[in-house]
This record gives structure tokens, C-alpha cells and sequence, in this order.
């Protein structure tokens, strides 16, 4: 419970605590205290027991926790479009790791901002992150004052970032130091994949997240290719071979995970994995469609992350959501699945989950960190209101998002950024996009 009286009340038409329209409340709002919220209630209650705090009223407004993106590459936005409709190896291999190659830290850190800027406005309050020069992404997202979980990606060859890859876990070793006391930013352990790691070198970044109790991040049995590689090579599955290496834990977070079968859905349930859904990039890709309906039937903790914006193209986790909840009806033939509280409960409460920080954020509850978001729904495309999370996840956009804070602190008002310079972002993008058509050639 907060010891300080609340500084600022946010009150709407709606209050929507959860992912559950019967807690929906109206004409109400919430009291925030520092960084934390400190109650919820009428909005007349909270005016006479607050008079003194700073008031934020929108007549026509949705309260709802922030959404919470948990697998990007906040800084591929520089290379949006750049390398489209292709196979995810041609694209990874001829394209994303040449020029990665000549990405600098200043470049990463403009590119983050952009994201990040991106992420805000759409009503993102979290991230999770793994790439190339972290210490930028992080400062990134500390300018921002974005919450953020943030890894250096390793893999066996050398990185442009910190060279050789012994100094890649010195880097890991110090930016976990660095942010443990960090109010918005944890620092993660990042393995890129089964097919870019050896053994040694996932056991090693393993035993690091267990020695520094950090998440594990890692892109797992994206596409058939991958499985087939690793089979080819370790005789086994990607699960299989993180299994055998000890390396399928509550800590492990695995992105992707489009070709699991039901043994491996049952092996990963079991011991305790999380999982970051990608719906749009894995239908941009044509890595297949995650067998999602069944790992929630097994009580995994499933997600939903955009990917990074060279890949997906774009990082609105209302997009996400609205594609998730359709491909699985489909792919599943059955409408009643993957329902629209289920799915906002994967961007929030489930994002929470999978990051191990459900006490923290995920929902609007007292005592939890003041992560929210405030839509306008005096829109067409939003009258009339039946349901709520209905209309979040079929008919809502990141653009009707209108205020945005995040530990307490508003980010955004009326669609306008208030810790970042949008316009200074555009322009200096705008350059580094020539910069990289030029090497390109």
C-alpha cells in the first residue's frame, strides 16, 4: 500500500481493471499515488476523498492497463520494409544479418526511440527486448521513461556490437549490475536460437540467468526449417535439445514457438515455460500458426508480442490482438476460441506472467505500479458499447489511445509524446534511413 496521498486521479465514462467485462466499472476512475495506485472506485469518491490531487477527466474515456509487448527488436524499426515477402531464413540470412552488421550504437539508439515513440502512442507500457547494443535500447527506454526488459542477443559469431563472445557475456554480466535497482528497466539473458547458439554456449548464458535470476529470452522453433536444422544436427527437436540441456524452466520465455507438437506443449507446461505469441510475424513470414489454443488449454502462460517492425511491419499490439483472435478461430475451425478476454488477457496480465511480474503491472489493482492507458471511444468505430473487451480487440486501434502513463508518470496526453521529441525522432530517422540505402548500395 502506498504511504503517500495520491497526487493525480484519472477518472472516464469506463474503468476496465482486467481483461473481464464483469469488472468493469463506470463513471469511475482511479487514484495514483507516486508510482502506485491507490484506489479505485466512483469517480465522486475519489473527488471527495482527493480534492487536492491533479485531475484527469475524459467524459468519454476507457481506464485499462497498459498493454505489454513481449517480444520486439525495438531497433529493426530503421529497417522497416527494407527486405519484405520472403522466406524468414532468406530474409534472416541475406538481408537482416548483412546489414546488422554495420549497425552502430548511436543508430540502435534513435531506431529504439522510434519504437519506443511507436509503442507509446499505441498504448504499449512494456516491452521486452533482445538485440544488438542493449546498454542504447536501454537508454533508450529510460529517456522514455518506458518499462522495459532488456537483453544483449549472443550468438557464436562476432557481434557489432561487443566483438568476440567473451565480451559479450562480460557485457550481459555488467548491464545486469547496472539496472538492478533500475525502477523501469531488468536486464535479460539472451541466446538467439538453437540454431545460432552451440550447446556450450546456451548452458553458459543459462547458468548466467539462474546465477543472476534473470528471465532466459530466446526465439524458439519459429519455423520448420529451424526444427529441421536442429534435428539434422542434435537429432532432436528445439525443445528437446533446450530439455536435455536443462534449459526449460519458469524462467525461460521462448518467443515463437509455432512447430510444437502435444508432447512438447505437455514438457513445457509442465515446467513452468512462458510463451511470446507473434501472430502477425509469423503470418508475414509463412512460419505457420502456433498451437496456442492448446497451451492455454495446458495452463501455459501464453503472451503476445509485434516482433521487431522489419518483420511484422509495424508494433501495435491492438493489431496484435485482433489478428491473434482471428487466426486461431480459423485455424482451430471453432469461433469460440481464443475469445476476446482471453486474448487481453495475453497483452496484459499474461504479458505480466511471462515476465515474471504479475504482482507489479498487467492489471489496476492497489498497491500495483500505475501502468495505464486512456482510449477515447466517442468514435464511429466504437458506438455502440456492448462489451468492452469486444470492441478492445476487434474494432479498437493503437490511435485511439489519447493519454498513457507509465510508473505514475504520463507519457503522453492527447496523443501528444511528453518525454520525447517526435519530431526530432522523425527527422534524425528520416537520415538514418538514407545512411542505410546507401549502404545497402
Amino acid at each position: 500500500m502506498p504511504s503517500l496521498l495520491p497526487d493525480l486521479l484519472v477518472t472516464g465514462r469506463y474503468l476496465l481493471p482486467s481483461s473481464s467485462q464483469d469488472g468493469l466499472m463506470e463513471h469511475a476512475g482511479l487514484a495514483v499515488a507516486g508510482d502506485t495506485i491507490a484506489a479505485l472506485g466512483p469517480t465522486d469518491r475519489l473527488l471527495g476523498l482527493y480534492p487536492n490531487a491533479r485531475h484527469i477527466h475524459e467524459p468519454h474515456g476507457l481506464i485499462m492497463p497498459g498493454l505489454i509487448n513481449t517480444h520486439t527488436h525495438a531497433a529493426m524499426s530503421c529497417f522497416r520494409g527494407l527486405a519484405d515477402d520472403m522466406p524468414l531464413m532468406t530474409w534472416l540470412q541475406d538481408h537482416i544479418f548483412p546489414i546488422e552488421a554495420k549497425l552502430t550504437g548511436e543508430v540502435v539508439y534513435q531506431s529504439s526511440l522510434l519504437s519506443i515513440a511507436e509503442m507509446i502512442k499505441s498504448g504499449t507500457t512494456s516491452f521486452c527486448d533482445m538485440y544488438l547494443f542493449a546498454e542504447d535500447v536501454a537508454r533508450a527506454a529510460a529517456t522514455a521513461g518506458m518499462r522495459g526488459w532488456i537483453g544483449e542477443v549472443l550468438y557464436d559469431f562476432p557481434s557489432p556490437s561487443y566483438g568476440e563472445l567473451e565480451n559479450g557475456f562480460t557485457l550481459v554480466r555488467e548491464m545486469v549490475e547496472r539496472y538492478r535497482r533500475h525502477p523501469l528497466i531488468t536486464v535479460t539473458c539472451d541466446p538467439h536460437s538453437v540454431y545460432t547458439c552451440s550447446p556450450s554456449l546456451l548452458k553458459r548464458l543459462g547458468r548466467m540467468a539462474e546465477e543472476q535470476d534473470t528471465l532466459c529470452h530466446i526465439h524458439l522453433s519459429e519455423n520448420q526449417a529451424e526444427v529441421d536444422t536442429c534435428r539434422s544436427v542434435y537429432g532432436c527437436s528445439p525443445v528437446m535439445h533446450l530439455q536435455q540441456m536443462g534449459l526449460l524452466h519458469e524462467r525461460t520465455l521462448a518467443a515463437h514457438c509455432v512447430m510444437l507438437d502435444d508432447e512438447e506443449i505437455e514438457l513445457m507446461a509442465g515446467q513452468g515455460v512462458k510463451v511470446a505469441h507473434c501472430v502477425e510475424s509469423n503470418m508475414k513470414l509463412a512460419s505457420g500458426t502456433a498451437p496456442v489454443v492448446k497451451m492455454l488449454a495446458r495452463g501455459m502462460a501464453v503472451s503476445l508480442g509485434t516482433d521487431g517492425s522489419a518483420s511484422n511491419n509495424d508494433v501495435d499490439m491492438f493489431a496484435e490482438m485482433n489478428s491473434a483472435a482471428k487466426v486461431h478461430k480459423v485455424a482451430c475451425m471453432d469461433s469460440t476460441v481464443m475469445s476476446a478476454e482471453t486474448t487481453l488477457h495475453a497483452a496484459t496480465m499474461g504479458g505480466a506472467m511471462a515476465l515474471g511480474a504479475q504482482d507489479r503491472i498487467g492489471s489496476l489493482a492497489v498497491g500495483k505500479k500505475a501502468d495505464m492507458i486512456v482510449l477515447d471511444l466517442h468514435q464511429p468505430h466504437l458506438t455502440p458499447m456492448y462489451n468492452v473487451p469486444s470492441h478492445l480487440v476487434y474494432a479498437a486501434r493503437g490511435a485511439d489511445v489519447i493519454h498513457s502513463f507509465i510508473n505514475g508518470r504520463q507519457v503522453m496526453q492527447n496523443r501528444r509524446l511528453l518525454t520525447l521529441d517526435e519530431n526530432d525522432i522523425l527527422a534524425r530517422m528520416s537520415e538514418i534511413g538514407r545512411h542505410i540505402r546507401d549502404l545497402r548500395g
